[in-house]
């Protein structure tokens, strides 16, 4: 067994190979030294300060948008504090655990919230953080706190959501604000210089909020916390270690855009068109092109995108006929009808067709080429001058000055109205309309033009088509003796100082009184016999537009109704309430007042409502109420009080009855 115990030769064998792992051994340890010596002593400073910065979390502060006023400094558009609901992709080790616990407090269904935070991740990458929810309530809250723990990438962050007290009045006029499109960052970043756009902000939409996203978006501040592993906020006695020039930034509000809309108005307006159930638009205007009332209906609420719109919904709002998306007031256009009849009476006067005094017969029909041309009443007007012809709304009449005009004398006056053009409103995706002529056609639809086009055009139909603004701007110029005025609605733009950085003032593109680029010109004495001619539809004893009369405002103004479809010969006087929907024809109302020297011009269109008068004009009689009995309550005294009396009667008429 000694053999085994000790041999002296196989030991001195051994013994360098001993001597060698030692030597590794040492070198081994030598080597973790230098590697923390180098870690700690040359590196220290700058893994410490990574450490830290890993801990550290930048959250961003949005700035509150700026406040939209009416002319008074009435509130608009505000914000409201809020909570919303976030999760954060790189923390998240299991969406759906994490939705299932999230989907009974949120409301939503759990499928639904993996969906939304799957599509982000697509779009927006594994880092940017998902808006599962806005607008929480106060429950909502608290109980996400309670479980916030245990639920790494959840965070309740606190938010400012836009406001707007009014609803959906005039909502397509203020606009509404959404979370910006990946697509859209880069466009926007090159697009509004010196504004930094990010993954989740909030912008402007549509309407003013879209025009004035560069004075009302403010800048975004910046705050740093303490986070643990998963991303949480959390504190430790440690005081933060970072930059000293990383500071917290405070956020800086947006500007406060101060519009021409008057808040009164623009309520009576609103009320006034949905008292029936009105779809269409009106504006309201003043003589220098302010606007002081706006409303497309039916609209949405811009509530309801400031705190995160439902798919069905938006769906909903995209798919319905109506389309309450769209700005009626300058987006979509229709024929005039016979709102276009006192452009007609402007052009045929200036080019001596007619004068003041010329009779002209009108039966119930006249023939032209190969088909009948009908009268809107049944028999006709007979012999009648163009006041009559204006009061009374005779289609022959101006059958006849289509026929003699032409359409290219017809377009060279009637466009410098600003019929076929876009006015210049700020307001974005405003559409031109169309007033045609003969070099048109032949461009656009490689077709010469045919007389009988003149007939239909002289009346506002055929290719003719125009908007509510436009025909408010064109009723403004023939009261107001030939001004053409740039309509505009943000009056100025105010600093968080109360200093004003911008302000528009009211413009004049031209005044049709002197010869304009294409050689026209209309004389003072053209307009007084149009004017006069208006001033009858309202207040004459044959007016079309009688009921919308308010004794003392002075109303000039012209009824329109417009066929959306044609129809047989022997089916144009069927009663328009007993058609389908579809089918019935569109009323205008446009007016200016007071007749002699206009403070305000509005323009109504009331789709499918039959009539001119009935359907539009209530609307316009409104608008015109609210303007005196604000601005010039003595001119209308003494009708508002028997208007009060008559209600007063009403009421207790109503009481009687009632017991």
């Amino acid at each position: 067994m000694s053999e085994y115990i000790s041999n002296p030769e196989e030991a001195k064998e051994l013994l360098p190979r001993y001597r060698l792992f030692y030597v590794a051994i040492a070198l081994t340890f030598f080597s973790f030294v230098l590697r923390l010596w180098y870690l700690q002593i040359i590196e220290g400073t700058e893994l410490r300060e990574f450490s830290d910065k890993n801990r550290i979390k930048q959250i961003k502060n949005t700035a509150p948008r700026g406040l939209m006023l009416d002319r008074e400094g009435k509130m608009l558009v505000e914000n409201r504090p809020g909570f919303e609901a976030v999760l954060t992709p790189q923390y998240v080790e299991d969406v759906e655990e994490v939705s299932k616990a999230l989907a009974p407090i949120l409301g939503i269904e759990k499928e639904k919230l993996v969906s939304k935070f799957q599509k982000s991740q697509r779009q927006n990458g594994p880092y940017a953080p998902v808006r599962m929810k806005d607008n929480l309530s106060r429950d909502e809250v608290f109980r996400l706190k309670r479980i916030r723990l245990d639920t790494p990438g959840l965070e309740i962050r606190e938010t400012v959501l836009r406001s707007y007290p009014l609803k959906s009045n005039g909502a397509p006029l203020f606009g509404y604000v959404g979370e910006i499109s990946k697509k859209q960052i880069p466009l926007y970043n090159q697009l509004y210089r010196g504004l930094t756009f990010d993954q989740g902000d909030i912008i402007g939409k549509s309407g003013l909020e879209e025009v004035l996203e560069r004075e009302i978006r403010g800048q975004d501040g910046m705050q740093l916390v303490q986070v643990d592993a998963y991303g949480r906020e959390t504190q430790t006695q440690t005081p933060n270690i970072y930059d000293e020039q990383i500071k917290d930034k405070e956020s800086i509000p947006g500007y406060t855009a101060v519009l021409t809309i008057d808040k009164s108005v623009q309520e009576a307006a609103y009320k006034s068109f949905m008292a029936d159930g009105r779809m269409g638009g009106v504006v309201a205007m003043k003589s220098n092109g302010e606007i002081l009332a706006w409303v497309s209906t039916p609209a949405f609420d811009p509530n309801e995108f400031a705190s995160g719109i439902t798919p069905q919904l938006w769906s909903t709002l995209v798919n319905d006929p109506f389309k309450p998306l769209r700005n009626k007031v300058i987006q979509d256009y229709f024929s005039p009808g016979s709102t276009f009849k006192p452009y007609m009476a402007v052009a045929a006067l200036q080019e001596k067709i007619i004068t003041p005094t010329t009779i002209i017969n009108c039966p119930g029909s006249i023939h032209f080429g190969k088909r009948d041309y009908h009268d809107s009443l049944k028999g006709g007007h007979g012999n009648i001058s163009v006041y009559e012809a204006i009061e009374r709304s005779s289609n022959i009449f101006f059958y006849k000055m289509g026929i003699a005009l032409g359409i290219d004398k017809m377009y060279a006056y009637i466009s410098q109205f600003g019929i076929g053009q876009k006015t210049g409103v700020e307001l974005p995706r405003e559409n031109a309309g169309l007033m045609p002529n003969s070099t048109w056609k032949k461009q656009a639809l490689g077709e010469e033009w045919q007389p009988g086009e003149n007939l239909s055009a002289a009346i506002g139909q055929g290719f003719v088509v125009t908007t509510p603004i436009q025909m408010a701007v064109g009723y403004n110029a023939i009261g107001t003796g030939g001004k053409v005025v740039r309509p505009f609605v943000i009056k100025r733009i105010i600093d968080n100082e109360g200093k004003v950085v911008r302000e528009i003032q009211p413009s004049v593109l031209r005044d049709l009184t002197q010869t304009q680029s294409n050689g026209i010109h209309v004389d003072p004495a053209t307009f007084n016999v149009v004017r006069e001619a208006m001033r009858r539809v309202v207040q004459g004893p044959r007016g079309t537009g009688r009921r919308v009369n308010i004794p003392g405002a002075d109303i000039a103004g012209k009824t329109g109704t417009t066929q959306v479809m044609g129809f047989a010969a022997s089916d144009i006087y069927t009663l328009c309430e007993k058609r389908p929907i579809a089918q019935r024809h569109h009323g205008w109302f446009v007016a200016y007042a007071p007749a002699a020297n206009p403070e305000i011009a509005v323009a109504a269109l009331a789709e499918h409502s039959c009539h001119g008068a009935s359907g539009a004009g209530p609307v316009v009689r409104e608008i015109m109420k609210a303007y005196f009995e604000k601005y010039h309550p003595e001119l209308i005294a003494d009708f508002m009080k028997k208007e009060s009396a008559a209600k007063a009667a009403a009421g207790l008429n109503e009481n009687i009855e009632g017991e």
